[in-house]
C-alpha cells in the first residue's frame, strides 16, 4: 500500500476507514451488483480499508469476496470490516501483484482493483494483467476503477492528479486509458465496457477472452 493511498484514513480498532472509500463505495458496490454473475468469486486487489468488499456483499449477498493487499494494516482492516459480512467475505489475503506468479493456486471469477495503478509503479499494472491472466479462464472479467487519461476527454481534474503524483513519485501518473487497453490485450483481455463514475472516474470492464501473449 502506497503512503497516499494512507492517507486520511481514520482508525477505529483494527478497521480503517477512508474518505475516498466513503465517497466511491455505493457507486462501485451499485455497478459491480448490475454486473457480477449470480455467486461470483471476486477477488480483490489492493482492497485497502476494506469498505468497498463490505459494500459489495451488501449490495449482493450470493457474491463470495477475498480482498487482498500487501499492507498488514489493510488486511487486517478488510478483515475487520468482514465481521459484518457474516461469511461473505473471506480472510483477507496477502497479494503483491508486483510479486511474480502470485495468482498460483488462487481461483476467481472475477477480479476488481480499484484506485491501484494511477500510485504504484507502472509494474504493477503489469503484474496485475499478467496474474489476472493466469487466474482467470476465458469469459472471467476483470474490473478496474480510478481515473485514466483519454486526450481530448481528459478531465481538467485528472490533468491536476496526474501532475501531482507525477510530482511526488516519477513512477506514479493517471494513466492513459489507450495503453491500459493494450497491456490488458496482450494478456489477453478485450475492453468490453466503460462506464462513467462520479468525480471523473471510470469504471472499466475488461473481460478475458485468449491466452495472453506476454512473454515476460
Amino acid at each position: 500500500m502506497t503512503p497516499l493511498a494512507l492517507e486520511g484514513r481514520a482508525v477505529v480498532g483494527a478497521r480503517l476507514a477512508s474518505p475516498s472509500a466513503a465517497r466511491n463505495r455505493a457507486p462501485i458496490a451499485s455497478a459491480l451488483a448490475e454486473r457480477l454473475a449470480e455467486g461470483a468469486r471476486v477477488l480483490e486487489i489492493a482492497c485497502g480499508t476494506g469498505e468497498h468488499a463490505l459494500a459489495c456483499v451488501s449490495a449482493r449477498p450470493d457474491l463470495v469476496w477475498t480482498p487482498s493487499d500487501p499492507d498488514p494494516a489493510s488486511r487486517a482492516s478488510a478483515d475487520a470490516w468482514a465481521v459484518e459480512a457474516h461469511g461473505a467475505i473471506r480472510h483477507a489475503l496477502d497479494i503483491d501483484v508486483m510479486r511474480q506468479g502470485w495468482a498460483e493456486g488462487l481461483s476467481a471469477d472475477a477480479v476488481f482493483c480499484a484506485n491501484m495503478i494511477h500510485i504504484a509503479p507502472w509494474e504493477a499494472a503489469e503484474g496485475l494483467f499478467e496474474g489476472a491472466g493466469a487466474l482467470l479462464a476465458p469469459g472471467g472479467w476483470l474490473y478496474l476503477y480510478g481515473p485514466f487519461l483519454e486526450g481530448d476527454a481528459t478531465a481538467p481534474s485528472n490533468l491536476d492528479f496526474d501532475a501531482s503524483l507525477k510530482a511526488r513519485h516519477p513512477g506514479w501518473g493517471v494513466r492513459a486509458l489507450a495503453d491500459v487497453d493494450a497491456l490488458a490485450a496482450s494478456c489477453g483481455f478485450e475492453r468490453a465496457e466503460r462506464l462513467d463514475m462520479p468525480a471523473n472516474n471510470r469504471l472499466i470492464g475488461y473481460r478475458r477472452s485468449a491466452p495472453g501473449r506476454r512473454t515476460s
